[in-house]
């Protein structure tokens, strides 16, 4: 894929999560990070099945909504301090730019950061440009164009 066939993403972002039913969450762009991670509460495995509640009571965006995977993993991830942590992967769509693009997200309690969704380099890789002097473009195109 050519440079110009890339889009252009700044800092931070708001997405979509279809298959969560969740529009507009801020995601930070994170070049540093390897994958993508989503802040959850309540992660429990029952008879085989990953129940979690995103965000957390605090943020404003919460529901307080269990959602259920029966398809997942446990992966040691390291967090932003370097420490290796075992988390849960999941597999969901999120719509960048118009895009709808699979990915694997490990479910972490980012409770005390400000955003709930990090996007890591394996996502962004041959799709997207980063400009760090900008912010929001995949939603202003998206408010642009409905």
């Amino acid at each position: 894929m050519d440079a110009p066939d890339l889009k252009i993403l700044g800092r931070s972002d708001r997405v979509d999560l279809p298959g969560l039913g969740i529009e507009n969450i801020q995601a930070k762009i994170d070049t540093g990070a390897y994958t993508c991670s989503l802040h959850c509460s309540d992660t429990v495995v029952k008879n085989g099945v990953l129940e979690f509640v995103l965000l957390d009571a605090e943020h404003p965006e919460f529901t307080g909504k269990v959602y259920s995977f029966k398809k997942f993993e446990q992966r040691e991830v390291k967090n932003s301090f370097g420490e290796a942590e075992l988390r849960y992967i999941i597999k969901t769509k999120i719509r960048l730019h118009g895009r709808l693009i699979r990915a694997e997200f490990s479910l972490s309690n980012r409770g005390n950061l400000k955003f709930p969704v990090l996007l890591g380099r394996k996502i962004l890789r041959k799709r997207f440009l980063i400009d760090v002097t900008k912010k929001d473009l995949s939603f202003l195109e998206k408010t642009k164009n409905p």
